[in-house]
């Protein structure tokens, strides 16, 4: 109630106004008849007018005034002017006149002006009638703004039931087509009267200019409320004889938003009853003799679509993810082909694309709508001709086998409804013979390849011998031998280093001193013969430049192994001279503790470089 009373304070300082302001410079004209149909039954608001004009004074007249609110103005997405022949219905194939935005003077602030060129001026007395389609998005506002799964979707419509004119009204009359028999409530006013789900308002006779009476409709709607944030439609074209269309929406459910939780069972059991303002379902009408069409998204294919067609259309039917409440989200992409031969066109020397602007889609709000042209590589001369104004730049894509680059048309529009899915033109110059450049590039790119296996198959690209490099890699290879050999006589070292701790246990178990004397004896000759073999190739790696950076690592190995030779020696010195004195066996322990914590960890110390070393 707050609302509708802001709204009516809003209309009424606008009638204020607008009733202190008098223009005898648009007195001559009249209007002697004003039909009015307001649709209502889809998110996109249609409001056809028939003005019956008459010039009441001497001068011609070649314009007619079109006054429209400033806060409707602000959605209107399309306006059209056409002649009518008094039948009240607008023609498909009737010329439209053009339509501007004028700023006359002494007129109000509130309104925006759009003037109309007649074909002819009117002389005294002269009547003309037109149609004017007035096409508006946004205008429907949902009343409440959230609701939840269970709730039906109501909006609100405010409109004058007097014609705003500039010009004096005789007669008018207003219709208000809505989508349900179920009215909340609407405004009342002398002679109204309703039917069913159409509300009429007149007729008024005898209207001064700028008749203003405000009146609003809340019904019930639940008509899908699809709009497409953004709309990016991608046109590529190939004279190889297919136009591939790939479109990628982003869309938003643009009614009363959804609160509260979403119940999948509910929804599937009674759709209609727990879904009534969700859509599921969108159709797409292609042109006729699409082919390879998909539908996906950033996760994969969506599989939840139908496609049929006949030879005047081809229709797609898809159905999101998930179905869509108000204020829910959705992105997507539709792709096809085309066949070329029904699209691209010549004329005066110069190729041309003709084909649809707008979305496929039905009633869809396209709140953004860019429109990318691809032209083959070497298209020269390009010029665009579109049947509304838009904002145009060019770009450059780049493909397989491409040199310089596509030229791309960009087209950008807003506020986009399905009145602007009209053709529009791209012309452009393109030699044949630059149909050639890929195919040849392809079979060059081939030969090479084959000429270049031929060439490695038969040339002998083996190194040099007397190369430094060649030289290099075979002290590297002498050095890394010697390293190995360097690594077996530690490892035989390590293992006598066991066996003569396998000796001293033998001693614990038998008591045979004399046994185990001859055992180290016998061990520390092999010792000896092992590092007199290890001396050569400790002078080897020091002498090879190669072995630089390797080296400190072999000389602590050789250090660290020594050190434990002769600690374990010394151990088993010990034990073997405490066996003899008949010293018991913790006593035997303490005295060679700190030697075994040292041999062990000199052992580690050693099993570690060992590994290092191999590594490199």
């Amino acid at each position: 109630m707050k609302t509708k009373m802001k709204i009516g304070v809003r209309l009424d300082l606008l009638l204020c106004t607008i009733a202190l302001l008098s223009v005898p410079v648009l007195s001559d004209l009249i209007l002697s008849k004003v039909d009015r149909r307001i649709d209502l039954t889809s998110q996109i608001v249609r409001s056809t007018s028939t003005l019956k004009v008459e010039n009441a004074g001497n001068d011609l007249v070649s314009e007619v005034l079109l006054a429209i609110p400033d806060n409707q103005a602000k959605n209107l997405a399309y306006l059209t002017a056409t002649s009518n022949e008094g039948k009240g219905k607008v023609k498909g194939s009737a010329i439209s006149f053009p339509v501007e935005v004028v700023h006359p003077k002494g007129m109000p602030p509130a309104l925006t002006f759009y003037s109309v060129s007649l074909p002819k001026g009117l002389g005294k007395g002269d009547t003309f009638t037109l149609d004017v389609l007035a096409v508006y998005t946004h205008a429907l506002r949902p009343f409440p703004e959230e609701i939840t799964q269970a709730d039906i979707q109501l909006v609100v419509f405010s409109e004058t039931a007097h014609y705003l004119s500039p010009y004096a009204v005789k007669f008018q009359s207003l219709s208000v087509k809505l989508p349900e028999a179920r009215i909340e409530s609407y405004t009342k006013i002398e002679n109204m009267k309703i039917h069913g789900s159409e509300i009429k308002y007149g007729p008024y006779e005898n209207l001064p200019p700028f008749s203003y009476t405000p009146i609003g409709v809340h019904f019930e709607a639940n008509q899908p409320f699809v709009v497409a944030q953004e709309l990016v439609r991608e046109i590529e074209i190939s004279h190889w004889g297919n136009v591939q269309v790939t479109e990628h929406y982003n869309l938003i459910h643009g009614g009363a938003r959804s609160k509260g939780e979403f119940s999948r069972l509910d929804y599937q059991a009674r759709p209609f009853v727990r879904g009534a303002s969700a859509f599921r379902r969108l159709v797409a009408k292609l042109p006729p003799r699409a082919h390879s069409v998909y539908y996906r998204d950033e996760i994969g294919n969506i599989s939840t679509s139908n496609l049929w067609g006949d030879s005047k259309k081809t229709e797609l039917e898809i159905e999101p993810r998930y179905p869509m409440f108000g204020g829910w989200r959705t992105a997507f992409t539709i792709g096809y082909g085309l066949p070329l031969q029904d699209f691209l066109f010549q004329a005066e020397g110069r190729r041309y694309l003709n084909i649809s602007f707008g979305c496929p889609m039905n009633e869809v709000v396209i709140e953004t709508l860019i429109v990318k042209v691809v032209l083959p590589e070497g298209s020269t001369d390009i010029s665009v001709f579109a049947p509304f104004p838009v904002k145009q730049w060019q770009e450059t894509k780049f493909s397989h086998l491409d040199i310089v680059g596509r030229p791309v048309t960009v087209l950008e529009k807003n506020n986009v409804v399905p009145e602007h899915n009209q053709h529009f033109q791209v012309y452009y110059k393109f030699i044949s013979l630059s149909m050639l450049m890929e195919p040849l590039m392809l079979i060059s790119g081939i030969f090479l390849l084959f000429v270049s296996g031929i060439i490695y198959m038969h040339a002998d690209l083996s190194i040099s011998k007397s190369s430094p490099s060649y030289l290099a890699k075979l002290q590297w290879d002498e050095v890394q031998a010697v390293i190995q050999q360097v690594q077996n006589n530690i490892n035989r070292c390590l293992t006598i280093h066991d066996k003569l701790e396998a000796s001293l246990r033998d001693l614990s178990r038998t008591g045979d001193a004399q046994a185990c004397k001859a055992a180290r004896k016998a061990f520390d000759g092999l010792l000896k013969d092992l590092s007199k073999d290890l001396k050569p190739l400790l002078a080897f790696l020091q002498s090879s430049p190669q072995a630089a950076q390797i080296l400190p690592k072999v000389e602590e190995l050789v250090a660290k192994e020594r050190d434990l030779q002769e600690r374990l020696m010394a151990k088993h010195s010990t034990v073997v001279d405490s066996y003899e004195k008949k010293s018991g066996g913790r006593e035997i322990e303490n005295r060679i503790a700190l030697q075994q914590q040292k041999i062990t960890v000199l052992r580690q110390e050693v099993d570690d470089l060992l590994e290092f070393i191999d590594e490199i």
